[in-house]
């Protein structure tokens, strides 16, 4: 059986199709469950983060694990396969132990070096475990990815390079000033009391918020963090819980808002921020159009969609440009082709539509048209969140402050063009962590991973040949044994003395025989390619193979008991 995993992550897919593809618990265990139904795989494990979905599996097929794994993971996202393939990375065997060594030491993550990651490790594995469906080979994976992450931790400054989701979203709320210089006196509003949300809510009262209210569908929960803010001995926040039909009244109150749920729609959408916006300043909310000026206030309803064009493009990429590429990324080639002679028509006006014009409506349409032909060539377009603004266009000072960190959105990506909002979302995040600096602890830590992989997986072919050496010792005390009682029965005169003699000589060259053998045979296992010298017993001595099979299986279930829960 050999290590396989299939999955998407920020680095390989637009947030959009990470945001479709998002696992709830539910779908997580039943995807398990199905993975280790199916045909090539025995065990399976599943890490789902805000910014990465894996399915790790035992399989003894190479290619139809993939095919297999990649169909489920279509399957239970709901993005179709065709769709998500060209998103998805697999890796294989010792490549694909590297990868997680490199999630759980922080190097993979969004912003390189943060530390939530082990946890979430830790809660995949201990899923696994109790749906059973975690062996040897997912135990000591997922454990030893535990270790390598605290040893990373420990061991180098990976801390200095990164921080968590939380403290990196509210270092770009505070747009490059101190967070508690930023934070220091304001309100906020945390929705949600899972982990992420818990994690935000200390960071907060840490930073010096004056007062944070915790809203949560299950009540208790939210009672229960806003219990433990209050008990903090560091920090001198009042916190209090309401009900989740309290937020927009508390989003009104609120300086700043934090949402984590584990909602599938959208918890706050852009007309209900408009709204608390302007029940903070008493002023109707305009939207911005970042490429050019603000405009004046729309209606409730966001910007019409725009008239005769052939696309939905308010429902796909609220608040983009019709015009440009951010409007068409991610388009199929036929859809674009459609756009591009509606651009080229030039029907659409700004005094008509709120939009602008076209500087160059020919030039457009071959932008889009060379799109279109891209699109035909690699099957999507990279995808564009908003353009960038105009030089010397500064956006009104924020009378809110939000930050989303959950997949999918809890926040409408509309807000994003509200006058008087800063929004950052998943998708800023990734925007702005890609420029962000790493340290020079990285390289150490790439090298302890690479030392790491390189001892697990000689430890794991050294474990793969131990039951065959077990049978092999085995065998041969059977046939020792049989010998000494034909003995026994041709010379029956022999005392006890003699006879525990003749046993102990009998043995020790039996050891001393099988002793260099099977050192060796252990230390040629554990180097690269090694797995064949198990196969060379079994034959060399004619080994059962259910022999071997069962004292496998005996092991196996000895390691179960000494397992930690």
């Amino acid at each position: 059986m050999s290590l396989l995993v299939v999955g998407l992550s920020h680095r390989s897919a637009p947030v959009s199709v990470l945001e479709r593809a998002a696992l709830g618990a539910d779908a997580q265990v039943k995807l398990v469950q199905d993975t280790v139904a199916a045909e090539p795989a025995t065990e399976a494990a599943v890490l789902a983060t805000c910014n990465r979905i894996e399915l790790y599996a035992d399989v003894d097929k190479f290619h139809a694990g993939v095919a297999e794994l990649s169909t489920l993971l279509a399957q239970h996202s709901g993005v179709g396969l065709d769709e998500l393939t060209p998103y998805l990375y697999v890796h294989y065997e010792d490549r694909a132990v590297h990868h997680l060594f490199s999630v759980a030491c922080g190097l993979d993550s969004m912003v390189v070096g943060e530390g939530q990651i082990l946890g979430q490790i830790k809660d995949s594995l201990a899923r696994a475990q109790e749906l059973h469906s975690a062996g040897r080979l997912m135990n000591d994976l997922f454990q030893q990815g535990l270790r390598v992450g605290k040893r990373a931790h420990s061991e180098t400054g990976i801390d200095r390079a990164g921080q968590s989701l939380v403290t990196f979203g509210l270092e770009q709320l505070a747009a490059g000033g101190a967070v508690e210089d930023w934070a220091k006196g304001k309100k906020a509003l945390v929705i949600g009391a899972g982990s992420m949300s818990s994690l935000a809510a200390a960071t907060l009262a840490r930073a010096g918020v004056a007062e944070i209210v915790v809203a949560n569908r299950t009540y208790d929960r939210a009672e229960r963090l806003a219990q433990i803010l209050n008990d903090a001995d560091d920090t001198d926040v009042v916190a209090r819980a309401v009900p989740m039909d309290a937020v927009p009244g508390e989003l009104t109150r609120a300086d700043v808002a934090v949402s984590c749920t584990g909602a599938t729609g959208v918890v706050l959408t852009a007309e209900a921020v408009a709204a608390a916006v302007e029940g903070r300043t008493g002023e109707p909310v305009a939207e911005i159009d970042v490429r050019r000026a603000p405009k004046q206030p729309p209606s409730a309803a966001g910007l019409a969609a725009d008239e005769n064009c052939p696309l939905d493009l308010t429902a796909e990429q609220s608040g983009f440009s019709v015009m440009g590429e951010a409007a068409v990324a991610g388009m199929a080639a036929a859809e674009l082709e459609q756009h591009a002679a509606w651009v080229d028509n030039g029907t659409v006006d700004i005094r008509e539509t709120g939009r602008r014009a076209p500087e160059s409506p020919e030039a457009e349409a071959e932008l889009i048209g060379a799109l279109a032909a891209a699109a035909a060539r690699v099957g999507r377009i990279p995808e564009r969140r908003r353009p960038e603004p105009v030089a010397g266009f500064a956006r009104p000072a924020p009378a809110l402050f939000l930050l989303d960190l959950a997949m999918p959105r809890d926040i409408d990506a509309a807000a994003h063009r509200l006058a008087g909002v800063r929004l950052v979302d998943i998708e800023s995040l990734a925007e702005a962590s890609a420029d962000a600096p790493m340290a020079a602890d990285v390289d150490q830590v790439r090298r302890i991973v690479s030392d790491e992989v390189a001892a697990f997986g000689a430890a794991q072919r050294a474990a793969h040949i131990t039951p065959t050496v077990v049978a092999l010792r085995t065998m041969a005390a059977d046939v020792v044994a049989g010998e000494i009682a034909r003995l026994d029965g041709r010379l029956p005169d022999l005392d006890e003395r003699q006879r525990g003699e003749i046993r102990q000589a009998v043995h020790r060259v039996v050891d001393k025989l099988l002793h260099a053998p099977t050192v060796r045979v252990k230390q040629l296992a554990a180097e690269p390619g090694g797995a064949g010298y198990a196969d060379a017993l079994r034959t060399l001595f004619d080994l059962d193979p259910e022999t071997v099979a069962a004292v496998s299986r005996a092991v196996d279930s000895t390691d179960e008991k000494d397992r930690p829960a």
